[in-house]
C-alpha cells in the first residue's frame, strides 16, 4: 500500500490523470505550498473542493490527482501572483486531512498588498504550515481498454444529450467539430478520450467527481453514460 503525505490544493474543478492545468496563484498558502514544492519534489494534490470547512478554511473531497509543477514563474513585479503549469498523475484517496497553523481571518482578502501583509502576521505568529496537507492512500490505475463499439456508444449518447440541451437545435456537424476541436474524434480511444468526453457532458465539476471515482473501465463508462443520459 503506497501511502504517503502531501499537500492539498482543493479547487472548484475536477482534475483526471494526465491533463494539464496552468493556474494562477495569489493566496499567501498557496504562494507558500508552491515554494516549498518546488524545494522538493514539485509534487501535491489536487481536489474538487468540499461543503466542509477546517479553521474556515474550505476542505477537499476524499479522490483527487496528484499533480506536478512543471514550470513556475512571478507574474508580476509585486510578487503577488505566480503562474504555474502543472501534470497530473495518479488518483488518491484522503485518509486523514492535516489542518493547517492558521484560521481564516474574518477580514481575509488576498487579492491586495495589504491582505497579504494582515495575513502574513497573522501567520508570523503561528508554526506550521497555512496550506492544508493530507496522508493520503494511491489508487490504482485502470488498466483496461475501452472497445470502439463502447467508445462510439459514449460519443452517440454524448450527441444526444446535446441535442436534449440544445432543445433539437445543435447540429449534427456543428457536433462532430467540437469533437475534433477536442481531438475525440478516434478509432483507438484511451481513458483519456473518456475523461475528456465526459468533460464536454457535463454542467459541473460536481458530475465529474464520480467518474474520477470510478475504479474500473465498466464502472467508469457506466456512469459517463449516466451522466450523458441525464436530463
Amino acid at each position: 500500500m503506497d501511502i504517503r503525505t502531501i499537500p492539498i490544493f482543493p479547487m472548484d474543478l475536477v482534475l483526471f490523470p494526465r491533463q494539464e492545468l496552468s493556474v494562477n496563484v495569489f493566496e499567501p498558502r498557496y504562494k507558500q505550498l508552491v515554494e516549498d514544492c518546488t524545494m522538493g519534489d514539485c509534487i501535491f494534490g489536487v481536489c474538487l473542493t468540499s461543503s466542509d470547512t477546517v479553521l474556515g478554511w474550505q476542505t477537499p473531497v476524499d479522490v483527487g490527482v496528484i499533480t506536478k509543477i512543471i514550470r513556475c514563474q512571478d507574474a508580476d513585479l509585486d510578487g503577488l501572483h505566480l503562474n504555474i503549469d502543472t501534470v497530473s498523475r495518479g488518483r488518491f484517496r484522503i485518509l486523514d486531512i492535516l489542518p493547517p497553523c492558521v484560521a481564516m481571518p474574518s477580514d481575509y482578502d488576498p487579492t491586495t498588498l495589504e491582505g497579504h501583509r494582515r495575513f502574513q502576521d497573522g501567520y508570523d505568529a503561528a508554526d506550521g504550515k497555512m496550506y492544508i496537507r493530507a496522508r493520503v492512500e494511491m489508487l490504482p490505475e485502470i488498466d483496461s481498454t475501452i472497445t470502439e463499439s463502447g467508445w462510439r456508444s459514449l460519443v452517440d449518447a454524448w450527441k444526444q444529450n446535446m441535442i436534449r440541451r440544445s432543445g433539437g437545435r445543435a447540429d449534427p456537424d456543428a457536433l462532430d467539430q467540437i469533437l475534433r476541436q477536442y481531438y475525440l474524434l478516434t478509432n483507438t480511444p484511451t481513458m483519456d478520450y473518456v475523461y475528456s468526453l465526459a468533460a464536454l457532458g457535463a454542467s459541473s465539476p460536481v458530475d465529474l467527481q464520480p467518474i474520477l471515482e470510478a475504479d474500473s473501465i465498466a464502472e467508469l463508462t457506466g456512469r459517463v453514460m449516466a451522466l450523458m443520459e441525464r436530463e
